[in-house]
């Protein structure tokens, strides 16, 4: 039941998307894990964890071996590990009352999710609940509570639908078949109108303010692979040159003259702000296009052995505005920066393939693009609440997630779009991805995607969007759901410690 639980929650995630699953998964794990020993429920819910981490973070040894894919997923599943063992810890409380079952559901997800995606190193979101439900009505929630709360309804689904199934031995069965029925009836009726009452939840459809056209460059790489490094310059190029063709087809009329054009994450792996050609042909590209161009680019320094992982905007004429300058505030350990370097060394020498360190930024990613304010955010990022949020509360109107997804594959991309599906609902905001291979894609504020992109290819996609200066309930509750949520996880397992101690000293 563990195993088939974490299966279960794979199909509910990008590229298979069969949402309805993953109340399922829920569901299979906390029946597996009630009334189960404290270990007994640890090892449940790792089970749980392999069977699903292992196989949606396979695209992590692609093309880095099978030792950090091993890793991440075992810490993965150490968490569920956790949450198994919570479960089985709060088994005497489901026990008093049945429908108690969903709330706690609920509440020990989210207080699980809440500890994966803080620790260690900053924690590490990817496989959350609420991101697989970016095609299911409650991703309408996040416009109420972010994905805290889109975990939360998925968990209490999943809880209902427990509480649906469970019978215990010796249970009286009164009355006719019809109040049979009823235990199961309700709480299946119950998980069903929590989907269908998601759909009321208003969401922002478009902006109110003046229309503005966005061109999203991706311009491919030689090859996939690490080795994409080693091809910066013909990156760099492939990017210029379908600005250029963008350019040359807005000259012809074919093509509507760009406001704004955005590439990707390492789209200009060598420094243009000290390489005088790549400063050059980004220019040019600019110039051409007669738009200012949000870069992704790998900037030497502020120190010796340091590098910068940023978005800068270009300007037709004048260049690089270092005014406009986003660093990436959440580098990725043990692939943009590896801490604890001697101690990691000793399991695997291939973290010296990352010679610099990349520093992190310490301002959120507002930037002023003309008729645009963007709120900009760099690959992995898109997975941290408050790292996109601050950019909304700093002014942006525009959701921009530059990515780079040469090194993964399109299950990965995938993925990372469910994200972003997310965010946009999250915060009412128009969203876009500019991956330098695929998915790149426009997202409505109501989570629809448009003009989605191909894997492994080169193109360019124009849409015209509105803007919108307005924030969601989310947006201005913030971290206090999931605050809210967590805290009664916890008060959770401390009333299952209180019942457990009374059970223990009660005679008989």
């Amino acid at each position: 039941m563990a195993v088939v639980a974490g299966l279960a929650l794979l199909a509910a995630f990008p590229p298979y998307g069969v949402w309805p699953l993953a109340p399922v998964g829920v569901a299979l794990l906390a029946a597996a894990a009630h009334r189960r020993r404290l270990r007994a429920g640890a090892g449940l819910g790792f089970l749980t964890g392999v069977a699903f981490f292992a196989p949606l973070l396979a695209w992590t040894n692609l093309h880095t071996g099978y030792l950090p894919w091993v890793l991440l997923s075992l810490l993965q599943a150490g968490y569920l590990a956790l949450l198994g063992a919570a479960s089985a810890w709060v088994s005497p409380l489901a026990e008093r009352s049945r429908w108690a079952w969903p709330a706690l559901t609920g509440l020990l997800w989210v207080g699980q999710e809440a500890l994966r995606d803080r620790t260690p190193f900053g924690g590490f979101p990817w496989g959350r609940l609420a991101f697989s439900q970016d095609s299911s009505p409650l991703l309408r929630l996040a416009a109420l509570g972010g994905a805290p709360l889109v975990t939360f309804a998925v968990a209490v689904a999943g809880g209902l639908l427990l509480t649906a199934a469970w019978r215990r031995t010796g249970d009286p069965q009164p009355g006719g078949p019809a109040r049979r029925w009823l235990p199961v009836a309700v709480p299946a009726a119950a998980a069903v109108a929590l989907c269908a009452a998601s759909l009321l939840v208003p969401v922002a459809t478009g902006g109110a303010g003046a229309p503005v056209t966005v061109a999203i460059v991706q311009g491919n790489v030689p090859r996939l692979g690490l080795d994409f490094n080693a091809q910066r310059q013909a990156v760099l190029n492939n990017h210029v040159d379908a600005t250029l063709e963008l350019a040359a087809r807005v000259t012809a009329g074919s093509q509507t003259q760009p406001d704004l054009v955005v590439w990707p994450e390492n789209s200009s792996d060598i420094d243009p702000l000290r390489n005088p050609t790549a400063g050059a042909r980004i220019s040019q590209a600019a110039d051409a296009v007669k738009a200012p161009i949000l870069v992704g680019a790998v900037l030497l320094g502020p120190g010796a052995g340091q590098v910068r992982n940023a978005g800068i905007l270009w300007h037709p004429g004048t260049g690089a505005d270092m005014a406009q300058l986003y660093t990436k505030r959440h580098p990725v350990p043990f692939a943009e920066y590896v801490p604890l370097r001697d101690v990691a060394r000793m399991v695997s020498k291939q973290v010296d393939l990352i010679r610099s360190d990349f520093v992190p930024g310490t301002t959120p990613g507002v930037v002023r693009a003309g008729p645009a304010v963007l709120g900009d955010v760099i690959c992995f990022e898109v997975a941290y609440d408050e790292v996109v949020r601050d950019t909304v509360t700093g002014g942006a109107q525009l959701l921009v997630v530059q990515t780079n997804n040469a090194t993964f594959d399109v299950a990965e991309a995938r993925q990372q779009m469910a994200m972003v599906r997310l965010r946009a609902v999250e915060h009412g905001r128009p969203a876009l991805m500019a991956s330098t291979v695929g998915v790149s894609g426009f997202v409505s504020p109501d989570g629809r995607v448009s003009d989605a992109t191909g894997f492994n290819t080169r193109e360019v996609v124009v849409r015209q969007l509105r803007l919108d200066d307005g924030r969601t309930l989310a947006t201005r509750l913030g971290w206090w759901p999931e605050a809210a949520l967590a805290g009664l996880a916890v008060a959770a397992l401390a009333g299952a410690a209180v019942l457990r101690r009374r059970e223990r000293t009660t005679p008989g």
